[in-house]
């Protein structure tokens, strides 16, 4: 396979490493300080500790344990508090990558580095050559804002290893050489107890070469079973049962912020951030965000949820910034900000498809804008699409998100002429005289009508269980008026009788 070591169970690993990964974590979604020296703080003030660093921290001769006294004497030197939240989601996005390349991911991470192992044995006619797909892998790290090692090799923990020990961004294994490529390696990239480093330490014994060289019977005799372990490790033989890490694909990112932030663009600037992780996560997969929704931490312990979501699924970042601009500015937090999550909904891509002479839709990006303008003048509950209710209530409809359709049918249709109506909003009070239970003449707008042909009366009732009960009767009228010039209008109209206050209204005309 490609000159790489597979053994008899035709096994390939690649291992994804990212040191000092609490500070990648906080880099990640603070792109502008990636350029300074940063550490990262844990513990209760005034106790703090240096966790975690960049490599331009270490440059300047930061160290792990360090207190907040001694790093307060480094100059231009950025100091962040270590944020588990923050962590969680670059970890998620970190295994989300892996698994793009394979179905079977293995996390191995603790506190400290990100590590987790892919087993890539058969993805050559899909990734190319393994240093190809590990090329791929890292390349897509980057974008997410990691920055990782990987290495290859056909034994699960001697990938671990070469991962750890080895200082080049790509390391394969030679096939069969195993002991060779982790002889040079030291210890400490072996999960290895402080006591064990100890007795070893004492026997002269620095690197895994010269672990692998001490006879099997004898390590055995005085460290027990863990020395023939630790012993097939320093080889590369252990054996391992894989262990697949299984989980939903969730499009959130989290980030606690440095101070409370009041201003909305200074908001809007961190939002950008998170919104181009999620929108890089989502075309990983060919989706695109159907919907995004913003929980801000207020001081005070308080949540301000909003959602937003655009008539097509879009992976337009200025777009998602100008909607959440506008709805942040129609709605307010009520506190300053202390920390944000951004939960994204995944939707499928698709063109909207439109017929030979269909008329134009408006551009998804203008019309989106343009309908949250609205709501911002009118309010949430007044933008929509029309949808009847299931009830045979006159002029009952609600709203429901305006969608813009996927297709467009292309069957024609040859329907008779259809008569034009024009309803009346609101219905207009009218005066009606009876005659024989039916309307024989009524007042409409000042000017009296005598009715020529009456049709009806249809009878529609509704909701009796419901303190709103509702019970009319309609009525197709044909009536001209009695002009005593002689000039005579007629009109075709519908009159609603409302039976349970006796009123009549005028609620369309036919043309």
């Amino acid at each position: 396979m490609s000159g790489y070591p597979i053994d008899d169970a035709g096994d390939l690993y690649a291992c994804l490493y990212a040191k000092e990964f609490p500070a990648q974590s906080a880099l990640r979604l603070r792109p502008e300080l990636r350029e300074r020296a940063v550490i990262i703080l844990e513990g209760d003030p005034p106790l703090e500790t240096a966790c975690s660093f960049n490599a331009k921290a270490r440059h300047l001769g930061v160290a792990r344990g360090m207190t907040r006294v001694e790093l307060d004497t480094f100059s231009s030197l950025i100091v962040l508090p270590r944020s588990r939240m923050e962590e969680l989601s670059a970890h998620a996005a970190m295994l989300e990558c892996a698994c793009g390349f394979s179905p079977r991911v293995e996390d191995c991470s603790n506190g400290d580095a990100f590590l987790c192992v892919i087993d890539i044995a058969g993805t050559e006619k899909l990734f190319g050559p393994p240093p190809v797909l590990v090329r791929e892998l890292l390349h897509r790290a980057q974008i997410l804002g990691v920055s990782a090692s990987a290495a290859i090799a056909g034994n699960f923990h001697a990938a671990i290893c070469l991962a750890r020990g080895s200082t080049a961004r790509i390391a394969p294994m030679a096939p069969g050489k195993e002991d060779e490529a982790l002889a040079p390696l030291p210890l400490k990239v072996l999960d290895i107890s402080s006591e064990h480093t100890e007795t070893f330490a004492l026997w002269g014994i620095r690197t895994l070469g010269a672990l692998a060289a001490l006879p099997e019977k004898e390590l055995i005799g005085r460290l027990g079973q863990e020395g023939r372990r630790l012993r097939q490790l320093a080889r590369g033989e252990l054996p391992h049962h894989f262990v697949p890490y299984e989980a939903a694909f969730a499009l959130e990112e989290r980030m606690e912020l440095d101070s409370p932030v009041e201003q909305l663009e200074s908001l809007l600037f961190v939002l950008g951030v998170m919104l181009e992780q999620l929108i890089l996560r989502a075309a990983a997969r060919v989706l695109a965000l159907a919907s995004v929704t913003t929980a801000l931490t207020l001081e005070g312990g308080s949540v301000h949820l909003r959602t937003v979501r655009p008539a097509l699924p879009t992976n337009e970042r200025q777009l998602w910034i100008k909607l959440l601009h506008l709805d942040l500015e129609a709605h307010p937090p009520q506190a300053a900000v202390v920390a944000l999550t951004l939960t994204a909904e995944p939707g499928n891509t698709s063109k909207v498809q439109l017929g030979l002479f269909s008329p134009q839709l408006p551009e998804p990006m203008r019309l989106d804008v343009t309908l949250a303008r609205i709501r911002a003048i009118v309010g949430d509950e007044y933008v929509g699409s029309p949808v009847l209710r299931d009830t045979r209530k006159p002029d009952s409809f609600k709203l429901e998100p305006f969608q813009v359709p996927s297709t467009r049918s292309s069957t024609l249709r040859t329907v008779g002429p259809l008569a034009a109506m024009r309803q009346l909003r609101p219905p207009e009070r009218v005066s009606v005289a009876l005659r024989y239970r039916q309307p024989a003449s009524f007042v409409f707008r000042d000017c009296r009508y005598e009715v020529e042909h009456a049709y009806g009366p249809w009878l529609a009732e509704g909701d009796w269980w419901q303190r709103e009960s509702w019970a009319v009767e309609q009525w197709d009228l044909i009536a001209r008026s009695g002009a005593p010039s002689g000039d005579c209008t007629m009109l075709c109209c519908c009159l609603v009788r409302d039976l349970k206050d006796a009123s009549w209204k005028m609620v369309m005309l036919y043309d």
